[in-house]
């Protein structure tokens, strides 16, 4: 159940997994001493209902409203994303393509979708040799050597539309008494193939003619050898049995149109590209299209020279592209390195003092010394003694009464303000409101058998009906 919790946080934030494991079991263990002192699982979860809601208003009060998100803003919370889950040395590099990622394929009054950016991955070179493609790079090449590897000023033309041969579906044959015959049989064969490669070689001809630009053809279908030969006999460089995913995104990359017909092609039908280029790689190629106009589309190129490499930087980059995503929507941050954390049970402490009775007020004292897990774990993974790290750092927050995180380099408390660590106001909120819920359902366990075992007996008498 823990598990599955952690999985719904990351489904519908994209992190604050760890932290939720690790409350969860802290506030599981906390109830477990106050359980056995005879206290009532009922009463503690009351206690923990009532935190909860106070929690979530604090946390209303205490994050820190940005109506106007600037890019340094997104890279320092990306940066506190990246260096939780990759070294530094790889995490600092990757702030700013990810940050650029998100910003290129923003538009206004749209929800930001991060499916339009492409995680493309070359074993390659060395991790912190990624980078950020403003266009795409598909995972194929041309199939003709005669063309160039690199072309300049690129028409794309983004087709569906067959340009092989194909043969019938049903049953049938031919017939001819001399080679005359079978020579008009096979043109003919052709003739409906090449009719259409040849619309777009007159479009090429058309907008090429007498200027430096080239003509580019990425086709979700088959090309076969017969129309690459005419296609590279004109300048024009095929690439056949694109993906879906990727000629809808050359429409955004690129601009263009997706053209299931050759018929009427126009200019304004076409995407258009700076530079594109093919890189192979042993048996596999890759083609760049890039130095594109206002792409809404984008590629984030990871490096690195063994999968376990690639895989690591792959979700370290998933993760902190869904926190700036996160930090655009919300348009407010939370200072990081435990400061919500630790402000929160010194707040959940004075309510339960002041506004809470009788026995409810352990299930609140449970929740706020389940909270003060982050904080801990911060300063035991760091190396320091968790204790006095703690205690530091609420003597400095009762003593200044700012917001003071954990510093991990250090051991010793960090103003929120000066620290620049960025937690995502929305991953605080679901990690509140999915971990309590989830102890509350396991402390009352005991209950929800006993209910149903009186359910099959027929009532809480246990006669049957």
């Amino acid at each position: 159940m823990i598990g599955r919790a952690a999985t719904a946080q990351d489904d519908i934030v994209g992190d604050g997994t760890t932290t939720n494991v690790l409350f969860i079991g802290e506030l599981m263990r906390q109830a477990e001493r106050y359980l056995g002192e005879g206290v009532h699982p009922r009463i503690i979860v009351e206690g923990i209902e009532m935190a909860k809601k106070e929690s979530l208003s604090f946390l209303d009060s205490f994050r820190i409203d940005k109506p106007e998100v600037s890019r340094d803003l997104l890279v320092e919370v990306a940066r506190t994303s990246l260096n939780t889950k990759i070294h530094a040395a790889l995490a600092n590099p990757l702030t700013d393509v990810i940050v650029d990622a998100v910003r290129c394929i923003q538009q206004e009054d749209k929800p930001i979708d991060l499916h339009m950016v492409e995680l493309m991955h070359m074993q390659h070179k060395m991790s912190t040799e990624s980078k950020l493609i403003r266009g795409l790079v598909l995972d194929h090449g041309g199939r003709n050597s005669d063309l160039p590897s690199s072309f300049k000023n690129c028409y794309i033309l983004n087709l569906n539309v067959s340009l092989e041969y194909e043969k019938t579906e049903v049953h049938s044959g031919f017939f001819w008494s001399n080679a005359e015959q079978r020579q008009k049989l096979i043109e003919s064969e052709r003739n409906f193939t090449d009719e259409k490669v040849m619309k777009v070689v007159e479009l090429k001809e058309r907008l090429c003619k007498d200027n430096d630009k080239s003509f580019i053809i990425v086709n979700q279908k088959g090309i076969d050898p017969a129309s690459l030969e005419i296609l590279s006999r004109h300048g024009i460089c095929g690439i056949r049995r694109a993906k879906r995913r990727n000629a809808e995104r050359i429409q955004l990359a690129c601009g263009g149109k997706a053209c299931n017909s050759v018929d009427d092609l126009t200019e304004e039908d076409l995407g258009f590209a700076g530079s594109v280029y093919e890189q192979s790689l042993g048996d596999d190629k890759y083609t760049f299209i890039e130095d594109v106009e206002n792409p809404f589309s984008c590629t984030i190129l990871i490096k690195g020279p063994n999968d376990y490499s690639i895989a690591q930087t792959r979700d370290a980059i998933k993760d902190g592209l869904r926190a700036v995503k996160n930090t655009l929507e919300d348009k407010c941050v939370l200072p990081g390195g435990g400061a919500f954390e630790i402000s929160c049970h010194e707040r959940l402490s004075q309510f339960a003092r002041k506004e809470v009775s009788g026995k409810a007020k352990l299930g609140v004292q449970a929740f706020a010394e389940a909270l003060l897990v982050v904080p801990r774990t911060l300063a035991i993974n760091s190396g320091f003694d968790a204790q006095d790290t703690l205690l530091n750092v609420q003597e400095a927050h009762l003593k200044n009464g700012e917001a003071f995180g954990v510093d991990v380099l250090t051991g010793e408390p960090l103003p929120a303000a000066a620290s620049h660590i960025w937690d995502n106001y929305i991953v605080k909120k679901q990690f509140l409101n999915i971990a309590p819920v989830l102890t509350q359902q396991l402390l009352l366990v005991d209950e929800v058998m006993r209910a149903g075992r009186n359910m099959k007996r027929g009532g809480p008498s246990g006669a049957e009906e």
